[in-house]
């Protein structure tokens, strides 16, 4: 009788481990979906590398960058405007006034070394 019991209870508890599990798999892609702004989502994504670099085959011969804003935040694009170079942790806000103008116009930076003293520059 005793083992009936046992069974039961085991039983129940892996019904509840489960139930619990998949109630919080629901939440958490509902959560996921609420969080995701439509509209600016990153499509082409081929020529980004893990570590955030392009990896474009003429990117030294192409060189030249531009600072765009998305949602709030600096966001390098390669050349073509198109694919982006960097994202950055740098926000829009804390650059000077005339600065927040360039980069919501489209900054033009040539060099590689000029956009990585921009960025040393601006970031915390």
């Amino acid at each position: 009788m005793k083992t009936k019991y046992i069974v039961g209870f085991f039983a129940a508890i892996l019904i509840f481990g489960v139930l619990l599990t998949a109630g919080y798999q629901i939440s958490y892609e509902r959560v996921a979906e609420r969080s995701s702004p439509p509209g600016n989502e990153v499509t082409d994504t081929r020529s980004i590398t893990a570590e955030g670099e392009a990896a474009a085959e003429d990117a030294e011969e192409d060189e030249g960058y531009y600072l765009c804003e998305m949602q709030g935040f600096v966001v390098v694009y390669l050349n073509d405007r198109k694919t982006i170079y960097e994202m950055t942790e740098i926000p829009l806000s804390d650059l000077p006034e005339e600065v927040q103008q360039e980069v919501a116009a489209g900054k033009y930076i040539a060099t590689r070394d000029e956009l990585y003293g921009f960025l040393e520059n601006y970031s915390s």
